[in-house]
C-alpha cells in the first residue's frame, strides 16, 4: 500500500474521522491541532441520513444517542419576552425520529475517544509550509519540526490554512451569503430546561437555549451584514461588530450581549459557503468544511464531515493508497452530496433571519395557527423530506465489504 503515512490538519469533526477510518484500513495518521486539547463545548449540532449509517459503522450511534440535547420545545418571543408561538423542539429544528441532536463538543469527544491508541495527534502546532517532494511532502510546522508525509489532508474549516497554502488566498473560494453567527455560553438566567427561546427582529434573530444535562445556556446571534472584514482570531473586535449588529434590539439582547464580554468560548463568523473547482492539488487535498463547508444554515455541515472522511479513507483503501485516482474517485462520490446539502442553506436563513417587521409578523402568526391550518401536517412533512432528501443523497458504499 503506497502512502501509508497521512498528515491531517484540523482535530474538529473531519479530521478525527478521518483518522479513525485511515487507521481502520491500515494507514498511519498524524492529526495536527492548533488548540492545545480537543474542543469542548460549541453548539447543538444534527447528524441525519447518511451520517447516521457512518456513526453505526464507526460503533458511536448510540453514544452520540445517550448524549442527546433531549430538547423538547422551541419558544417565539416579541420584544418584551411575550410568547408568540411554540413548537416541538424536533418540528422546529426540522428532525425526524432517527435524527441526532448533540453538542459539537460531545461529538468531538467521542470520535477522539475512539482514536485513542491508535492515532497520534499534535496539539498546540499547526503547519507552517508544504513542499511536495518525490518522496511525499515535506511539511514544516509552526514549531519548526520538519517532518514527510505521504499525503496531507486539509480538515481545518472554513478559513483552511491547508487550503490557503495549496490553493491560493480563500477569497475566490468563499461564498458569503450575507449573514454573520455568533454563539457564546451564557448564564442560564432563564431557567431554561431542554428549551429553546427565539426573539426575532427585524434582519436580526437572537436565541438562547440549555440542554440537557448543562447548567448554563448557550447564545446565537444571526444578522444580516455584508462581506465585513476582521481578523478571525481577534474576539474583541468581533464582539464589538456583534454588540454594534444588535444595538437597539429588546428582550433579553442587552443581558446576553454583556455575558459575552467573558465568555471563553465566543465564537463569530460570516454565513459562507466554501466552493471549489477541485479539492486536491497533487499529495493533499481537503475535506469537510475546508472543501464544501454548507455553512450552518444547511444544518449539515457535521454530516458532511463524518460522510466526507468516511468517503475518502475508504477510496485511499480500495486505491491501496494510490492518492491521484482516490482522490478523483472521493470527488466524484461526494461532490454531488455536498452540492446537494449547500442548496438547503439559502431557504433556510429566510426563516431565520426575517428582513421586516411585516414579514416577522406574517411568518411567526403563521407558526402559531399551524397546528390549526388544514393540511398544515403535509405542509410541514414537505419541509422536512426536503432536508432529509438532502441528507440521504448518496450511496455509501461498504468499502470495509468490498476488500479496502
Amino acid at each position: 500500500m503506497r502512502n501509508t503515512t497521512v498528515l491531517i490538519s484540523g482535530a474538529g469533526i473531519a479530521g478525527p474521522a478521518l483518522a479513525y477510518w485511515l487507521a481502520r484500513h491500515g494507514f498511519t495518521p498524524t492529526v495536527v491541532e492548533r488548540a492545545e486539547t480537543v474542543r469542548e463545548g460549541g453548539y447543538k449540532i444534527d447528524v441525519r441520513g447518511a451520517a447516521l449509517t457512518v456513526l453505526d459503522r464507526m460503533g458511536l450511534r448510540e453514544a452520540a444517542e445517550a448524549a442527546t440535547t433531549d430538547m423538547r420545545t422551541g419558544t417565539i418571543v416579541d420584544a418584551k419576552g411575550k410568547t408568540i408561538a411554540v413548537m416541538d423542539a424536533d418540528l422546529f429544528g426540522g428532525r425526524d425520529n432517527d435524527d441526532v441532536e448533540l453538542m459539537r463538543g460531545d461529538l468531538a469527544r467521542l470520535i477522539h475517544d475512539a482514536t485513542a491508541g491508535t492515532v497520534e495527534y499534535l496539539f498546540g502546532d499547526s503547519i507552517h509550509n508544504l513542499k511536495d517532494t518525490p518522496g511525499g511532502v515535506e511539511v514544516t510546522f509552526d514549531s519548526g519540526n520538519t517532518r514527510t508525509f505521504g499525503l496531507v489532508v486539509g480538515a481545518d474549516g472554513l478559513h483552511s490554512h491547508t487550503r490557503r497554502l495549496t490553493f491560493g488566498d480563500e477569497t475566490p473560494h468563499i461564498r458569503h451569503l450575507g449573514h454573520h453567527i455568533a454563539i457564546h455560553t451564557t448564564p442560564n438566567h432563564l431557567g431554561l430546561d431542554r428549551r429553546e427561546v427565539t426573539h426575532p427582529a427585524p434582519g436580526r434573530t437572537a436565541l438562547v437555549y440549555s440542554t440537557a444535562g448543562n447548567t448554563d445556556a448557550k447564545a446565537m446571534y444571526l444578522f444580516t451584514s455584508p462581506t465585513t472584514p476582521y481578523d478571525h482570531r481577534d474576539t474583541d473586535h468581533q464582539k464589538r461588530l456583534l454588540a454594534e449588529a444588535f444595538d437597539g434590539v429588546a428582550w433579553e439582547v442587552p443581558t446576553l450581549l454583556d455575558s459575552a464580554a467573558d465568555a471563553p468560548d465566543f465564537y463569530f463568523d460570516s454565513i459562507s459557503q466554501v466552493h471549489m473547482d477541485t479539492w486536491s492539488h497533487g499529495r493533499v487535498t481537503l475535506v469537510g468544511d475546508a472543501a464544501y463547508c454548507p455553512s450552518p444554515a444547511s444544518g449539515q455541515g457535521t454530516s458532511l464531515s463524518l460522510v466526507g472522511a468516511y468517503v475518502l479513507a475508504g477510496e485511499l483503501a480500495a486505491a491501496d493508497g494510490d492518492h491521484t485516482p482516490a482522490f478523483a474517485a472521493y470527488e466524484r462520490r461526494m461532490r454531488p452530496f455536498a452540492e446537494a446539502n449547500q442548496a438547503l442553506a439559502a431557504s433556510n436563513l429566510k426563516g431565520m433571519v426575517m428582513g421586516s417587521a411585516a414579514q416577522i409578523w406574517f411568518q411567526t402568526r403563521m407558526l402559531r395557527l399551524m397546528p390549526h391550518i388544514p393540511g398544515s401536517t403535509k405542509m410541514i412533512a414537505r419541509i422536512v423530506e426536503k432536508i432529509h432528501g438532502a441528507a440521504n443523497a448518496i450511496d455509501l458504499p461498504d468499502y470495509a465489504a468490498t476488500g479496502a
